[in-house]
Order: structure tokens, then C-alpha cells, then sequence
């Protein structure tokens, strides 16, 4: 569990709070967490959230991976699924401590993608 969320098969994120609640946990949004993995298996994931019944998934991406969620949301909405339009973007710095005690700024995206 990251900050309130549980880790679901394929990379997803859902709500504790919504589970929690009981309510239908596909039926508002998912998170999609980008790492190192090819950029198709993050497409599927969101093929995969909406046919399940999500009406908005969130690509959240950091530093190096930020490309990867870029190209993860065109593949999607261009090649795959014409009717999901992206809703809104948000960029953003998170401040790292390393082991050395070192602090790195690295850079956050959140791209939300809705189904029409």
C-alpha cells in the first residue's frame, strides 16, 4: 500500500478509502503507475481499466519515466481507444532524500485520460 492506495494486478492503484467505503472500485478512477516496463504493457493496463468499468484513468509518472507515460497516454487514445480524450495535465517537483543525505528535485507528471 502507497499513500492510501492498494497495489491491484498489472500496475494499478486503487483507493483504500473507496474499498473501504465499499463502493464499486472500477467505476471512478484508476492509477496507472509508469516505471521501466515497455510502454505497452502501460496501455493495456488502461485498456484493461477502462473496459473494466473505469470512467477516468491517471498515468502518474516520475522523472525518466515521464516520457514513457507521455507516449503510454497517445498510444492509447490515437491507436487504441479513439474515445478517450485526455482531461487535464498536471506537472509538478517532488523533493527526494538520497542515502547520502543529498536532495534531488525530480519532476511528476499526472495525465488524466476520460473515456467519452
Amino acid at each position: 500500500m502507497i499513500d492510501g492506495f492498494k497495489r491491484k494486478k498489472g500496475g494499478q492503484y486503487i483507493s483504500v478509502q473507496n474499498e473501504l467505503e465499499g463502493e464499486n472500485l472500477m467505476s471512478e478512477e484508476s492509477h496507472v503507475l509508469i516505471g521501466k516496463k515497455p510502454v505497452m504493457k502501460y496501455v493495456s493496463a488502461c485498456m484493461a481499466s477502462f473496459n473494466a468499468g473505469s470512467k477516468r484513468v491517471v498515468l502518474k509518472a516520475r522523472g525518466k519515466a515521464i516520457s514513457r507515460a507521455v507516449d503510454a497516454a497517445e498510444l492509447l487514445r490515437r491507436v487504441f481507444m479513439k474515445d478517450v480524450e485526455v482531461e487535464k495535465i498536471e506537472i509538478g517537483t517532488e523533493e527526494v532524500e538520497r542515502q547520502n543525505g543529498i536532495k534531488l528535485n525530480i519532476s511528476t507528471m499526472e495525465i488524466s485520460l476520460i473515456k467519452k
